[in-house]
Formats: C-alpha cells, sequence, structure tokens
C-alpha cells in the first residue's frame, strides 16, 4: 500500500489543489492532504477552518484524509507512513524552489520519494494569493474554489 502526503497551507483550497488531489487519488491507496500549521506565517483561515473547508472538498474521496502538520515535512511523512511528497507544478517558476527542496528532502531521508504533477492546465495559472487578491478587490471567485470555500472567503474578508 502507497501512502503518499500532498503538503501545503491551502489558505484557502483552489481547484487547482483538487484537481492534484483527484489525480493523486487515482495513483495511491492513500492520499493525506497535509495542511501546514506555521504560526509564524499569517493565514487568512486558522488551521482548524482550512481543514474544515478541504474535509467538505475532499469528502467524495474515501482513501483521502486530511492531517495537520507543524514538524519538518519528512520527519511528518515517517510519523503518517508516507513514502511519497506529492507536489504540483504551475510553472517553470515553482521548478526551482521544489527542486531545491526535493533533493533536501531526499538527503533528509532516502527512502521517502518526492512525485511532481504538472498542475491541469485549464488551472496552472491559479494560486491561493491569487484567490485571495482577487476577492478581497470584489472579483468574483466562484471559478477559482469550490462554492463553499467561495462563501467561507467571501464572508471572511466581510468581516475585515
Amino acid at each position: 500500500m502507497v501512502t503518499a502526503i500532498y503538503p501545503g497551507s491551502f489558505d484557502p483550497i483552489t481547484l487547482g489543489h483538487l484537481d492534484l488531489i483527484e489525480r493523486g487519488n487515482r495513483l495511491f491507496d492513500r492520499l493525506i492532504v497535509c495542511v501546514a500549521n506555521n504560526p509564524a506565517k499569517s493565514h487568512l483561515f486558522s488551521l482548524e477552518q482550512r481543514m474544515s473547508l478541504i474535509e467538505d472538498a475532499v469528502s467524495c474521496y474515501p482513501n483521502v484524509e486530511v492531517q495537520a502538520f507543524d514538524a519538518l515535512l519528512v520527519k511528518s511523512a515517517k510519523d503518517m507512513d508516507a513514502s511519497v511528497i506529492l507536489r504540483g507544478l504551475r510553472a517553470v517558476s515553482d521548478f526551482d524552489y521544489e527542486f531545491q527542496m526535493a533533493h533536501m528532502n531526499h538527503q533528509l531521508s532516502p527512502e521517502i520519494e518526492t512525485v511532481f504533477m504538472m498542475t491541469g492546465e485549464k488551472y496552472f495559472y491559479l494560486s491561493s494569493a491569487l484567490v485571495r487578491e482577487v476577492a478581497s478587490l470584489g472579483g468574483n471567485i466562484e471559478s477559482f474554489v469550490p462554492s463553499h470555500v467561495a462563501t467561507a472567503l467571501n464572508e471572511r474578508l466581510a468581516k475585515k
């Protein structure tokens, strides 16, 4: 049984993230969406809110689960019995950073493989930061995130 983790902050989860989750779901026996808990980083949604939004979005996949992590990624992977780290690549600019991280993770834990998956062409431009920016400026984000996430994001921004 191959377990993979898909780490990120997911603030908020986008349709691009879900595209990778759907495809990873077909490749791995178990896929854990690992939500980064980094108190030093400013997030729009709390860890609990991000996890809840993701859980709602992936509830149709029985072999996908959501967990938080706040340790070194390869340590978290070992703790979750994962042998694969799934990472998405949107553009060439992503590759340099991801390449460095994959090699560092390999040096730390050679038994854990990093698998890169190209983001679907429909979503290659999409990022959580762009979604937050469009929403904060009153733009329609319905085609970028699941409807429950759009509602939560618009409500959250209205409170600010």
